[in-house]
């Protein structure tokens, strides 16, 4: 795994404390020759996506479709996801379920990607739906498309741990170990030192599409992509989420492992709705209606672009402010998993 020295961290988060997001707009794709990294995002939009806080999946489905398109500059739906897996690949789509149907991961988003990989040639049983918790899925309607396109729905934490693939801070940092964690009741030294990855993740997908909702999240700021792919892939969970800090340098280190980056080909923010506070909780009434899909290869870039939209809509709601922590996704870019400068952002809106 990538390491960076922790007093570059500290220099990084210092300087961007004191920075400001800043809006970057610009149609055009990547400069190849340019000497900058950059993120590449499509945005589709529909008005009429949503009523009521519920999805109309009939509107929602060409959303997907021309955004996928767009975003690989394919001519046909089925050409834009073979060029992101093949028919041979098991992929993993990664929700983020416990807030439940209405502010969690949306079920007609993941049904129209569903659709798209079945048009593409992929067989049912090579596509799962997964999360931490088998239980969270079902109660966030998963199971419902699970039976109508006989694909799987699974629980990382149901399907067990890796013994042999693991998350070991370079600072020792002691687990309070609970019921399912793999080494939970063992005594010795270094027990509650790693967090292993699920063996869902290390032995059954061969690709990942991870899709998040625009959720705010306490202390990492939103619950994105570089948070629900880390939190939900590893066990011995609990001494990260207590201190912000430790926080900020676990997830995009979990999310580093070969075992959880390499695979991963895509990432969907569903904007269809935005809600700034709350966390894991569905609460409406600190939620307003975007109606977006946000689709990129980088998910520090959309993760960084939805910590903006929450800050601009907690303004506008006159809410509380929150101070994000930038920090997590500094770090996420000093290891190379993507780009945290929102002007080194190119978005591309589509009508």
């Amino acid at each position: 795994m990538r390491h960076v020295p922790s007093w570059l961290f500290s220099a990084l988060f210092a300087w961007l404390s004191g920075a400001c997001l800043v809006p970057a707009q610009a149609p055009d794709l990547l400069a190849p020759n340019s000497r900058a990294p950059r993120a590449y995002v499509t945005v589709t939009q529909d008005p009429d996506a949503t009523e009521a806080y519920r999805p109309y999946p009939e509107k929602v489905r060409p959303m997907v479709n021309r955004a996928i398109t767009n975003l690989t500059r394919k001519a046909t739906v089925s050409d834009a996801w073979r060029s992101l897996v093949s028919t041979q690949d098991v992929v993993g789509i990664k929700v983020f379920s416990a807030p439940g149907p209405n502010s969690g991961t949306r079920a007609a988003v993941v049904a129209a990607v569903v659709e798209g990989l079945l048009a593409a040639g992929l067989a049912p049983n090579h596509i799962i739906i997964w999360d931490r918790q088998i239980t969270d899925l079902r109660l966030a309607g998963f199971a419902e498309l699970s039976d109508r396109y006989g694909i799987r729905i699974a629980g990382s934490a149901q399907a067990g741990w890796d013994e042999k693939t693991f998350y070991n801070p370079d600072s020792p940092i002691l687990g309070n170990l609970v019921w399912g964690d793999l080494e939970f009741g063992k005594k010795g030294d270094g027990v509650g030192r790693k967090s292993f990855v699920s063996k869902l993740v290390t032995r059954e997908m061969t690709k990942i599409i991870n899709i998040t909702p625009l959720l705010n999240h306490n202390e990492a700021g939103v619950s994105g992509n570089l948070y629900s792919l880390a939190t939900g892939s590893v066990d011995n969970l609990i001494r990260f989420e207590s201190n912000p800090q430790t926080l900020a340098t676990a997830i995009p280190e979990i999310y580093s492992l070969q075992a959880l980056s390499d695979h991963v080909v895509l990432n969907i923010t569903d904007a269809l709705i935005c809600q700034y506070e709350g966390g894991e909780r569905g609460l409406l009434h600190y939620s307003t209606t975007l109606n977006q899909l946000r689709f990129s290869l980088d998910p520090v870039a959309l993760d960084v672009l939805s910590i903006q939209e929450l800050d601009r809509q907690r303004k506008a709601a006159h809410a509380p402010t929150v101070k994000p922590n930038l920090k997590l996704y500094s770090i996420a870019a000093l290891l190379q998993l993507g780009v945290d400068d929102l002007k080194r952002i190119q978005v591309d809106t589509l009508p």
